[in-house]
């Protein structure tokens, strides 16, 4: 396995695989590996004949309040997950190398970044869509690969990909959780013991969710509210949205019908988790 950190190396070993005939998949992280990504790179090894995984901690899609200085990192053992599942290349860049100095192109989208993580995180898509989009035409993969936990970056990514006209495949991933049934997450690691077992009122109030609509509940305002009030009952959380949106268009429905997204993003303590279902 190599480990990159120059895009014209990354250049120079896709174009080589590519004479070859080989197929390219691609997993984006920001690194601080866990059994999530595992399962991306797992989909990507089985489906294609080389796999690249980017670790950046992306600069751009972080707010000016937010955590880009203390979010976990470590390489060694990022490299150690990786090699395991078969990775082929790893492409860490330092920021720089992304964002040379005088850097001033983006990629902006209207209306699917607006509303869930959007509405408190404004400059956050644009980041993920221009470091994505980048990173897109650095590896030049065949298939790249996102995870559900995520949804609305996946949906993003996705119309992107659409309206740009992009030769590569999106595959949405199931989440994956621990026993308990928490999300995994990189930012689990800020939780305490106490906030721990807080946090696994996520999965609990999406539960309460998927229970209303198995027994015929279609009101997207009866399902929000019991998800909130279910949110209430633990002290250390702090609701930042529940919503039910169109899981295309990322826009509010009154009605479950069709491909509907049912998310939430709550605080527990200081450390902001996100997690949700689609129909």
């Amino acid at each position: 396995m190599k480990i990159c950190d120059k895009i014209e190396d990354v250049r120079k070993q896709v174009k080589e695989w590519k004479k070859e005939g080989l197929t390219i998949g691609f997993v984006p992280t920001m690194g601080y590996l866990h059994e999530g990504h595992r399962s991306l790179m797992e989909a990507a090894r089985k489906e294609n004949d080389k796999v690249v995984v980017s670790i950046f901690v992306n600069p751009m899609q972080f707010g000016p309040t937010e955590d880009l200085d203390s979010y976990p990192r470590d390489l060694d053992k990022d490299a150690v997950l990786c090699e395991g599942v078969g990775v082929d290349l790893i492409f860490h860049p330092e920021p720089q190398e992304m964002y040379p100095e005088g850097f001033c192109s983006y990629v902006d989208m209207n209306g699917l970044t607006t509303e869930l993580c959007g509405k408190t995180r404004p400059t956050h898509f644009r980041g993920v869509q221009t470091v994505v989009l980048k990173l897109f035409h650095i590896v030049t993969p065949d298939n790249a690969y996102f995870g559900q936990k995520d949804a609305q970056q996946l949906a993003v990514i996705r119309r992107m990909v659409k309206d740009l006209s992009l030769d590569v495949t999106i595959h949405g991933c199931p989440i994956v959780r621990e026993e308990d049934g928490l999300a995994k997450s990189s930012r689990n690691t800020y939780l305490n013991e106490k906030e721990r077992k807080a946090a696994l009122i996520l999965s609990q109030s999406l539960a309460v969710g998927k229970e209303l609509i198995a027994s015929g509940e279609t009101d997207a305002s009866r399902i929000k509210q019991a998800i909130a009030d279910k949110i209430a009952t633990e002290p250390l959380a702090r609701i930042d949205y529940v919503d039910v949106v169109d899981f295309d268009t990322i826009t509010p429905v009154d009605t479950i019908s069709g491909s509907t997204l049912v998310a939430i993003a709550v605080y527990i303590g200081k450390t902001r988790l996100i997690d949700n279902f689609i129909l």
